[in-house]
C-alpha cells in the first residue's frame, strides 16, 4: 500500500514539474551571487555542480555540530569540502595522506611503540600546504589544535583520545610528534576528520584566549570560515544555501570543478521535485528515505541511486536474567536467527539495496577480508531452527505453538524505540517470522518519553532491536564488553545494554584496542567476529542502506563510504561530462 501511494505521489510531482516553466539548461548562477533555481550548466565555461542536504547547518565543523542536539544532516560533507586533515579515510576505509606526506605506520617508522606501551606518532606536513587565506599551515597550528581540544572549557571540541596523549612536540616548523601514554589504535587518525581537524592558530588564538565560553560561536565557524580543503567559502546564506569555489592552492591540486552550490532542503517533497526537475543533481547525508530514493530513481532519467551501508539493524539479546531464560543459551539464539528470512527483509525493507548482516562488520569495510573466514553464518532454514529449539527443550504442539517441558508456551517480548519507521517495520517483520515458528511474540514500540530512561532500556526482558554503528572507531566494540555492562552500580551508563560478558570476548577486545601492528590486530578482530557470530551476540538482521541521488553528468562522484567518508571525501577529483 505504501509503495502504491508513493508511486502515485511521485507521479503527481512529475506532473507538477512538467507543467512548470522549463529553465534553460545553460542558465548561469544569478548575478547577485545568490542561489539560482537553474541546473548546473552543461555549456562551455565554469564547471558547476548543485547539491542538496536536508539540514540547515550553522557551522562547517562536524564535531561542533554534533556537540549540540545530535548534529545536523550534511555538515560532515560540508566539512570535507572546505577542511583538510593530515590524513583521511577513503570510501573503502583505507587511511590516505592528505596534508601530510605519509600516514604514520609501524612499517614506515612514523609510528613507534615502546616496550612499556607508550607510543610516538609523527607527521610531516607537505610543502605548500596553506590555509585558504594564503597563510602556510604549520606545526604551530597542530599544537594549537591540541591545546584547544584538551581545554575542559571548550567541551564541543573534546575527544576521549586526548586522555591517551602525554604531550605534543614540534621538532621543526613542518613536523609534529604526538607522545602517547598508552596504546591507542587510532593514533594515525590524529589531526583528521575522525580526530581533531587542524585549526588555524593565526585566526583563532585571540578568540580562544579572550572568550572560551563563546569560542565556537565566533564568525569563523560560519560566514568567516577559513580551512585548508579543496574548496573555499564564497557565500554562506544562513538557512538557505552555501556556494563554494575551487581552492587554487589546494596542496593536492586544484579541484576540477570550479563551483559547488549546496542548497538546504529540509522538505523531502521539495527535494524530490528539485531532483526530478534537474535543479539538484546530488544529495548528501540523511534526507530522503530509501523508499523515496528508489521511487525517484525509477522516475529520474537524469541520474542514478547510490547507497552506503552506514549502520546495521540488529536484535540485542538480554543476557542478565532474561525472560525466557533460554535466551542465555546460544542454541536458542541460533534458532531465532535461523528462523528469520533476512533476505526477504533486505528485498522488502531495503529495496534490495542492502545485504544480510552475517557479521557485525560490513563487507564494504576494508578489514572484512581479514575476518570473513571466521564468520559463522545462519541461513534461513525453518527446519534447522525447529531442531535447535527442540535441543533447548521446546516442542511444537498441535496448536502450532512452541512449549517447554511443563507445557508452558514460549512467550517473548521484543522491543524497539519509536520514531524510526525502518526499525518499527523490522520489529514486526521479525515478530512475524518467529510467530510462524511457534513463538508467541509481544512487540513493544518504546515511546520517546521512555527512550531516555536508561534503567528501563537496560532491563528489557528478551530482545531489543536497534540501529547501531558497526564500524571500528574508538569504543565501538564496548557494546559487547563485559566491564561496560549497563548496571545499577554505574547508574546504567554502560554502553553494553545486553549485559553480555565473556572472559574470551573481553580479552579479545582488550587485545584489539592495544594491538598496533595491522596484521596482528586483524587476527584479533577475526577472533572477535568469530566469537560474536558463533555465540550470536547479537542477532544481526541487515545493514542500513543510506541513499544518495547522483546525476549522470557527474564524474568521480559516489555515495561515500561506510566509515567517515561522505560523498565529498574526494571532491577535488569530481568532474562533469
Amino acid at each position: 500500500m505504501h509503495t502504491r501511494l508513493g508511486t502515485l505521489w511521485i507521479g503527481f510531482v512529475l506532473l507538477a514539474v512538467s507543467c512548470g516553466s522549463p529553465v534553460p539548461a545553460t542558465q548561469a548562477p544569478s548575478s547577485s551571487g545568490g542561489a539560482s533555481n537553474a541546473p548546473a550548466s552543461s555549456s562551455p565555461g565554469p564547471k558547476r555542480i548543485v547539491a542538496a542536504i536536508s539540514g540547515e547547518p550553522n557551522t562547517f565543523n562536524n564535531t561542533v555540530a554534533r556537540a549540540g542536539a545530535g548534529g545536523v544532516a550534511g555538515v560532515d560533507a560540508l566539512e570535507q569540502f572546505v577542511s583538510a586533515g593530515l590524513t583521511q579515510l577513503d570510501d573503502t576505509g583505507v587511511q590516505r595522506a592528505q596534508l601530510a606526506e605519509a600516514v604514520p605506520s609501524v612499517d614506515n617508522g612514523l609510528w613507534k611503540v615502546n616496550a612499556d606501551g607508550t607510543m610516538e606518532t609523527t607527521w610531516r606536513i607537505k610543502p605548500g600546504a596553506t590555509w585558504h587565506d594564503g597563510t602556510p599551515l604549520m606545526a604551530d597550528d597542530l599544537l594549537f589544535t591540541v591545546q584547544v581540544g584538551e581545554d575542559k572549557e571548550i567541551p564541543a571540541l573534546s575527544n576521549s583520545a586526548y586522555n591517551s596523549i602525554e604531550s605534543v612536540t614540534a621538532p621543526d616548523p613542518s613536523t609534529v610528534t604526538v607522545h602517547w601514554k598508552k596504546p591507542f589504535i587510532q593514533a594515525d587518525t590524529m589531526f583528521s576528520y575522525d580526530l581533531a581537524l587542524p585549526l588555524p592558530k593565526h585566526l583563532l588564538e585571540k578568540a580562544f584566549e579572550d572568550d572560551k565560553a563563546g569560542f565556537t560561536q565566533v564568525p569563523y565557524w560560519t560566514t568567516a570560515f577559513v580551512g585548508a580543503g579543496p574548496f573555499r567559502v564564497k557565500e554562506f546564506s544562513l538557512g538557505s544555501f552555501i556556494i563554494l569555489s575551487a581552492n587554487d592552492a589546494y596542496v593536492l591540486g586544484r579541484p576540477k570543478v570550479d563551483e559547488v552550490e549546496i542548497r538546504f532542503m529540509r522538505d523531502p517533497n521539495a527535494l524530490i521535485a528539485s531532483i526530478l526537475s534537474g535543479n539538484v543533481e546530488l544529495t548528501m547525508g540523511r534526507g530522503l528515505s530509501l523508499e523515496q530514493a528508489v521511487q525517484v530513481r525509477d522516475n529520474w532519467q537524469g541520474g542514478k541511486l547510490g547507497v552506503v551501508l552506514s549502520s546495521w539493524i540488529a536484535a540485542y539479546p538480554q543476557m542478565l536474567n532474561p525472560t525466557p531464560a533460554a535466551i542465555a543459551d546460544a542454541r536458542f539464539r541460533q534458532a531465532l536467527l535461523t528462523a528469520v528470512d533476512r533476505q526477504q527483509m533486505v528485498d522488502s525493507l531495503q529495496a534490495g539495496q542492502s545485504m544480510v548482516a552475517h557479521s557485525y562488520l560490513s563487507p564494504k569495510e576494508a578489514q572484512y577480508s581479514t575476518v570473513e573466514q571466521g564468520i559463522v553464518r545462519y541461513d534461513y532454514d525453518t527446519r534447522r531452527a525447529m531442531t535447535l529449539m527442540e535441543s533447548v527443550g521446546y516442542v511444537r504442539g498441535a496448536d502450532g505453538l512452541l512449549r517447554d517441558a511443563a507445557g508452558q508456551p514460549l512467550t517473548m517480548e521484543v522491543r524497539t524505540t519509536g520514531g524510526d519507521d525502518l526499525q518499527e517495520k523490522t520489529l514486526f517483520s521479525m515478530a512475524d517470522n518467529w510467530q510462524r515458528l511457534g513463538v508467541t511474540v509481544d512487540p513493544v514500540v518504546v515511546p520517546p518519553q521512555r527512550a531516555q530512561d536508561r534503567e528501563y532500556r537496560a532491563n528489557f526482558p528478551a530482545l531489543e532491536e536497534v540501529r547501531q554503528p558497526n564500524d571500528l572507531t574508538t569504543g565501538s566494540l564496548t557494546r559487547y564488553y563485559g566491564p561496560e555492562s549497563s548496571l545499577p552500580e554505574n547508574n546504567y551508563r554502560g554502553s553494553n545494554r545486553m549485559r553480555y560478558s565473556s572472559v574470551e570476548l573481553n580479552g579479545l577486545i582488550d587485545r584489539f584496542y592495544t594491538t598496533i601492528p595491522q596484521g596482528e590486530r586483524g587476527q584479533v578482530l577475526s577472533g572477535i567476529i568469530h566469537h560474536m557470530t558463533d555465540q550470536v551476540i547479537p542477532l544481526g538482521m541487515f545493514y542500513n542502506a543510506q541513499p544518495a541521488m547522483i546525476g549522470n553528468r557527474l564524474v568521480n562522484v559516489g555515495p561515500g563510504g561506510a566509515t567517515t567518508a561522505t560523498p565529498a571525501w574526494n571532491s577535488a577529483q569530481w568532474d562533469v561530462k
